[in-house]
């Protein structure tokens, strides 16, 4: 599954992440990948089986307010991770995997 994000440039975290070099936090990339799998895929059970474990994940390269995200999700089904992809302008800028009690 490809999905399209966008980091808002007037997000609140800028101001003190970084003050006139601003980067988007880790977290927030993470935040943003939960959220999408929570609305793409609640097939996954990523909040109905006691929450997801992330196993594995790489920030690659810096991620700057406004930024067009292309997101791939990649799930076998029941008993498979789900392995994610974050990529800017064909650069990959984070990648991981994400279990839940379907798919531990």
């Amino acid at each position: 599954m490809h999905l399209s994000l966008q980091i808002p440039q007037e997000h609140p975290c800028f101001s003190g992440h970084f003050p006139g070099q601003p980067i988007v936090p880790g977290v927030m990339l993470l935040d943003e990948v939960l959220q999408a799998i929570e609305q793409q895929m609640p097939e996954f059970g990523l909040f109905s089986d006691g929450g997801a474990d992330i196993p594995v994940c790489k920030f690659l390269a810096p991620v700057f307010p406004g930024a067009r995200l292309s997101l791939t999700l990649t799930w076998e089904g029941n008993g498979a991770p789900l392995a994610f992809k974050l990529h800017q302008d064909g650069q990959s800028v984070a990648s991981g995997s994400l279990r839940t009690g379907k798919s531990a």
